[in-house]
């Protein structure tokens, strides 16, 4: 098991910082939890740290955008999608202003904190703002590359981060490619593509499918918005379905972003797994992945009930 995709943040905000003076970094008083405690030690006078006020967070984001500073605002994702929507999108899309907001404990991998802190509506909240795009990456490699990534798109991007330890997928020889897809495995009989924490999931479920005799290309997708829509269209033509899997709800998430590009390209069989429509409850992280079907032991059962 490798890092929580909130430590390498953590880690990857302290190197960039070293490297960029125009990066500054903005917390709402959770900077243990988001990892930007180890910025705020290393480069005091470009930190800012302004308590429990998420709109004031991303209003502060924004005016330091506008003078030239590229700011990495964190705090959990409920806090960062829900609360400081109105400012996120009046201040900061509207505007198209260069803020990075990077959000922790998204899903309901956050455990016993509950479902009032579960985010599982983000993606779909930031899909839907103009301007705004929208990262998911899978490991700490992977979150690494995207917050050097991000230090150099100009414009507004939204950062899905986790808790839990997530599994290593990538080595150092990784690039991240915005907008592009990564296929991991080949195979003509389904698709599964997954993005954040599923996508190691994935991974189990394809070699278990394997060993019974069922092909399945996994395919990780760590640009939410814009999507990949080559790589899709391609699965699409060339498998018989599509299983997506994500840590999110099934309204608004991957697998509705999925369905919209297959169904102007492609049309095929999309099936999701996702949350079906309700909150989180607390419970410890791996209880409620099973309890929620995150698990590639649900994958591969999914996969075979709809071959």
């Amino acid at each position: 098991m490798g890092l929580a995709t909130r430590e390498a943040y953590g880690i990857a905000l302290k190197n960039l910082g070293a490297t960029n003076e125009n990066v500054v970094v903005l917390d709402a008083d959770l900077t243990k939890s988001t990892k930007t405690a180890d910025f705020a030690t290393a480069y005091p006078e470009r930190f800012i740290n302004v308590g429990i006020a998420e709109q004031n967070l991303m209003g502060v984001a924004a005016g330091l955008a506008n003078y030239g500073k590229i700011p990495f605002a964190s705090t959990f994702a409920v806090f960062a999608a829900g609360r400081a929507f109105e400012v996120t999108r009046n201040s900061i899309c509207y505007p198209n202003l260069n803020v990075k907001i990077a959000a922790t404990h998204a899903g309901i991998s956050v455990g016993e904190d509950g479902g009032s802190h579960q985010s599982v509506e983000d993606i779909a909240i930031m899909n839907a703002l103009p301007n705004m795009t929208v990262v998911v990456p899978a490991d700490a490699r992977e979150t690494e590359e995207v917050i050097k990534y991000a230090a150099e798109h100009v414009g507004p991007m939204y950062i899905r981060l986790g808790r839990l330890a997530a599994e290593d997928i990538f080595d150092e020889s990784y690039n991240f490619e915005f907008g592009k897809g990564v296929q991991l495995t080949d195979g003509n009989d389904v698709a599964i593509i997954a993005t954040g924490l599923m996508t190691a999931q994935a991974k189990k479920a394809a070699e278990t499918l394997k060993a019974e005799g069922i092909n399945a290309r996994v395919i990780h997708i760590p640009t939410i918005k814009p999507i990949d829509r080559d790589i899709i269209e391609k699965a699409a033509k060339e498998t018989r379905f599509i299983v997506t899997c994500e840590e999110h709800s099934v309204i608004g998430g991957l697998g509705s972003v999925v369905a919209d590009v297959v169904t102007e390209t492609y049309p095929t069989k999309v099936v999701k797994i996702g949350i079906n429509d309700v909150f989180g409850e607390s419970g410890t992280p791996a209880a409620l992945l099973e309890k929620y079907g995150m698990t590639a032991n649900n994958v591969v059962k999914v996969v075979k009930e709809n071959m």
